[in-house]
């Protein structure tokens, strides 16, 4: 029988699992690593390991040659969304970590398909279904619950602190990173272009990185306690390199839609996560507000599939 007919086993979905824990993780491993390094340069040796170890995996996939294809047009849809989702995602990413708890940001990165799916409507013409519109309001409730610590008339106050306003940045730099994906890369081997854009990221984050830091902060990272660079290595290796294998294994077996399903429990695994790592107050608006997001999220999904 030819085995591309058989189903896949359950060790794909075990895998899929562990991919959603490594990514909640990540916030936690983040949270260690920006509040005891310089986060730059965490962040820029972060991706060179991250692309060199994909680059392994490309290698082992016999599709190292994609990237000597890609012409110059591929190549500068590649520096934006390196810029975008690399780059300034990371400043964002690494510095609000330092002001907000590793739970809180896992749920509030549930607005992320909210303004992905608002703005390719809004750019793209994509229709919003009554379930993606119902998704989108709960996953905004949940993380007004969450970010307000269930006092939603303190953010008129001016509740939003730097960490929210942070994480806020990232989110606008993944949309835009998505929508250059969608505009420009399409077409492209997902694979590839990730392992180009980790490539191109690094590279844009070393100048930064001496710029903003300098020599010094690489010689920190060679002063780091050992539980330090645990964290920093789970985040290169786990979360980056091993997760997104596991991703690109799931939407080939398994499918885009089936695999993109498990990302709704990423601000549990986060929460929850954080908890164990971090020992973080488990508060009862961020138990709460994130259930509701999660059930936002879900019904997101559930309404991209009926498109």
């Amino acid at each position: 029988m030819n085995s591309t007919n058989l189903a896949p086993g359950w060790g794909v979905y075990g895998r899929i699992v562990g991919m959603v824990a490594l990514w909640g993780a990540s916030y936690s491993w983040a949270k260690i690593v920006s509040t005891a390094l310089p986060p730059i340069s965490a962040a820029c040796l972060r991706f060179f390991l991250a692309a060199g170890a994909l680059l392994l995996w490309l290698h082992h996939l016999r599709r190292v040659r994609n990237l000597l294809k890609l012409n110059w047009r591929q190549w500068g849809g590649l520096a934006l969304a390196a810029l975008s989702g690399i780059v300034i995602y990371t400043i964002c990413f690494m510095y609000g970590m330092r002001y907000i708890d590793a739970s809180r940001a896992a749920v509030l990165f549930a607005l992320n398909p909210v303004l992905t799916l608002f703005m390719a409507a809004l750019i793209f013409r994509e229709r919003l279904n009554s379930l993606i519109l119902g998704g989108m309001l709960l996953a905004v409730v949940g993380s007004i619950v969450v970010v307000s610590q269930g006092q939603p008339l303190s953010l008129l106050r001016g509740g939003l602190g730097p960490g929210e306003a942070l994480v806020a940045g990232c989110i606008v730099c993944w949309t835009t990173y998505t929508l250059i994906g969608r505009k420009i890369l399409g077409g492209m081997d997902a694979l590839t272009t990730t392992v180009a854009t980790l490539l191109l990221g690094a590279l844009l984050l070393l100048p930064v990185s001496l710029l903003v830091e300098g020599t010094a902060g690489y010689g920190a990272l060679l002063e780091a306690s050992p539980p330090v660079w645990a964290a920093l290595l789970a985040l290169t290796w786990g979360s980056t390199s091993l997760a997104y294998a596991w991703y690109f294994e799931g939407v080939r077996l398994l499918g885009a839609g089936t695999t993109a399903g498990y990302l709704t429990l990423e601000p549990l695994a986060g929460v929850l996560l954080a908890y164990l790592f971090l020992g973080e107050h488990l508060h009862p608006s961020l138990i709460g507000g994130g259930l509701v997001a999660m059930l936002g999220m879900l019904l997101m999904y559930l309404g991209r599939r009926l498109h």
